[in-house]
């Protein structure tokens, strides 16, 4: 019997990206899988060039098992009215999940000889309240969680505190407590790695709720690898049975697709100057698609640039101005904003970009060390290409991402991981150009940390080969999607 399974990731690209890989892994592995991805338009306002042009290339590349589905935007949802919440959004487009389920299981081209079953919902971590459709059609959910196992470790312990222990964690915000004792880690957490929205009294009762939700799935995807995160992975695999199977099947990584598609000549450009430059002598600095900084900072990072020494390629964006949302843009003048004469002093050594191939540049020989926001997609990749990272997290879980990669793991260097400069706020710390260029130094210049992310790197290869911890995750998850429905 054929087994269909239907896809639902949560609008970004750090979100669709990953599940769309995840896909074409399982088609990959079992022949009798079908999988239709139901994609889910960016609220306006947070669209980008590089996230449309992905999603429309999507919307061509249906394949004879995997099949692309762009859902379209319900009416008021994109006007001039008040903005509905992240949540209520997802949400709306719920009937449109319902029928799209229905046609799958009444298609009239199914053949009686080879019928297809409707086997179940993949929700991302975001899309939660899709589990209702999938129960109105009496089928198990499973959920892709982008992120790690830490951070998945420390919120189903963080709503166990709450609901059995009656313990808030958002009190610590205002507490004399500085550290934490969690499962998934082998050492205390510092309270001021949390993502601020754990730290919110108006946020941490709606991350509780999607997490009571992850408990109700049958099974989670979970971006990552088992040699990767051992001690994360020894607290799923503990004494509580009341945790769904947790199922690693990292890195799950997009290398194909690096921007729109008006960005040939801008790519050319970029890998062109890095193939010229020495060997291991580059220090890039990106900061994902949210990463913008004001004048001031980007003041500071040219300064200790320069004081370095190194070589750098630059993917400099503006902050976004007070009170608007999206994405940050370029600066339309860098004479303006940088100290005078740098740019003619930096010349022959340094590279100031917009957007970045961020893929092709990790990939490219000439770099040596990676300035980084800390997202996970980011942090796989620089791993995966055996990049070490200098931790610069700015929003959500990535102060809990550096502190896993530098303190748990040993596979980075810290610029500052209390740094705050959370996407919702107007304002933002401060980062020195000492502090900054103390960072690149460390990240260049020594080689322990560098071995040990080399070290890793060849493992994150060998776990999605045949016989590796991922691939045998994933056969695991196709037996298992298979036996919840017989």
């Amino acid at each position: 019997m054929k087994l269909e399974l239907v896809f639902i990731p949560s609008p970004g690209d750090g979100h669709i990206k990953p599940l769309v890989e995840v896909a074409r892994l399982l088609v990959d592995r079992d022949d009798r899988i079908s999988v239709t991805i139901l994609i889910i338009p960016q609220i306006q306002g947070f669209s980008s060039g590089s996230s449309d042009s992905y999603i429309a290339s999507l919307s061509t590349a249906s394949e004879d098992r995997l099949h692309y589905n762009v859902l379209s935007v319900p009416d008021g949802s994109n006007s001039d009215a008040p903005k509905p919440n992240f949540f209520t959004y997802i949400n709306s487009f719920k009937p449109q999940v319902k029928a799209t389920a229905e046609k799958l299981i009444t298609d009239p081209t199914q053949s009686e000889s080879s019928p297809s079953r409707l086997a179940g919902f993949v929700v991302d971590m975001f899309c939660t309240d899709m589990i209702d459709v999938a129960n109105e059609f009496d089928v198990p959910s499973y959920l892709l969680y982008t992120s790690n196992a830490m951070f998945l470790g420390i919120q189903f312990h963080f709503q166990h505190l709450y609901d059995v222990e009656k313990y808030d964690v958002s009190d610590l915000k205002d507490s004399d407590i500085t550290e934490l004792e969690v499962p998934c880690l082998s050492r205390p957490l510092p309270v001021k790695c949390l993502p601020s929205a754990m730290l919110n009294k108006d946020w941490f009762p709606v991350i509780l709720g999607q997490v009571r939700r992850f408990r109700e799935t049958k099974g989670i995807l979970v971006n990552t690898f088992a040699e990767l995160e051992p001690y994360a992975m020894k607290f799923f695999s503990g004494e509580d049975n009341t945790l769904p199977t947790v199922y690693p099947v990292g890195p799950v990584i997009n290398l194909k697709t690096n921007g729109p598609d008006s960005t040939d000549d801008k790519q050319t450009e970029i890998l062109s100057w890095l193939d010229e430059q020495p060997r291991e002598s580059v220090v890039f600095l990106c900061f994902g698609s949210m990463g913008g900084f004001r004048e001031d900072q980007a003041k500071e990072i040219a300064i200790a640039l320069e004081r370095s020494g190194h070589r750098f390629l630059w993917s400099l964006r503006r902050a976004r101005p007070k009170g608007t949302m999206g994405h940050p843009q370029d600066f339309t003048n860098l004479e303006e904003i940088l100290p005078e004469g740098f740019l003619d002093r930096t010349a022959k050594i340094g590279k100031i970009i917009g957007w970045a191939p961020q893929n092709a540049v990790l990939a490219n020989p000439a770099v040596r060390g990676f300035v980084s926001h800390c997202g996970w997609n980011s942090t796989l990749e620089s791993l995966w290409f055996g990049v070490p990272i200098a931790t610069w997290p700015l929003y959500a879980e990535q102060q809990l991402n550096a502190f896993e990669f530098v303190e748990e793991l040993g596979l980075a260097v810290e610029v500052r991981n209390s740094f705050r400069a959370d996407i919702m706020a107007e304002e933002s710390e401060l980062m020195t150009a000492e502090e900054i260029e103390r960072g690149i130094r460390c990240l260049m210049e020594q080689d322990k940390v560098r071995d040990r992310v080399k070290e890793m790197s060849e493992k994150s290869h060998v776990a999605l080969m045949e016989g590796g911890s991922s691939h045998a995750s994933l056969l695991k998850f196709i037996e298992d999607v298979t036996t919840n429905i017989s």
